[in-house]
């Protein structure tokens, strides 16, 4: 009898573990889904100036200035509210990013293009939800 006691002790303990890691798999899968989606995003950002290019390199695509490596962000799309190219391309941008990565004040998005065609993108999000270790910045640069 005893023996089966300690048997199934073990069974439990062996199961508890086995929930706990499932648990976190979960939550690690769900923060690398947050990152594949902010890449796909910043991917969509760049292939949709290249339609553009020459709003792009004149800076109509920034979203701000640059300080110590970062790019002031533009977090609401309700700030590009012109009835144009840029300013529908940036606000679809804006809530792709707030849909995909959740919709909190913390989900931003950044645009800093140069005149030689040099672009980077950054996107930040919380990811804490997901089991990360708060805020993330994606940082992605290319030429148009």
């Amino acid at each position: 009898m005893i023996e089966v006691l300690v048997a199934v002790l073990i069974l439990a303990l062996g199961l508890l573990g086995m929930a706990g890691l499932q648990a976190n798999a979960l939550k690690t899968n769900q923060s690398s889904y947050g990152r594949t989606q902010a890449v796909m995003l910043s991917y969509y950002m760049l292939d949709a100036m290249r339609a553009d290019r020459n709003n792009a390199v004149l800076q109509n695509y920034n979203t701000g200035v640059v300080a110590g490596g970062v790019i002031e962000p533009a977090c609401s799309a309700n700030v590009f509210n012109q009835p144009n190219l840029r300013d529908t391309t940036r606000k679809d941008w804006l809530e792709s990013l707030k849909f995909a990565l959740g919709n909190a004040d913390s989900t931003c998005g950044a645009i800093h293009c140069e005149v030689n065609g040099e672009c980077t993108i950054q996107i930040t999000w919380d990811d804490s939800r997901a089991g990360g270790s708060g805020e993330q910045r994606l940082e992605t640069r290319s030429r148009l």
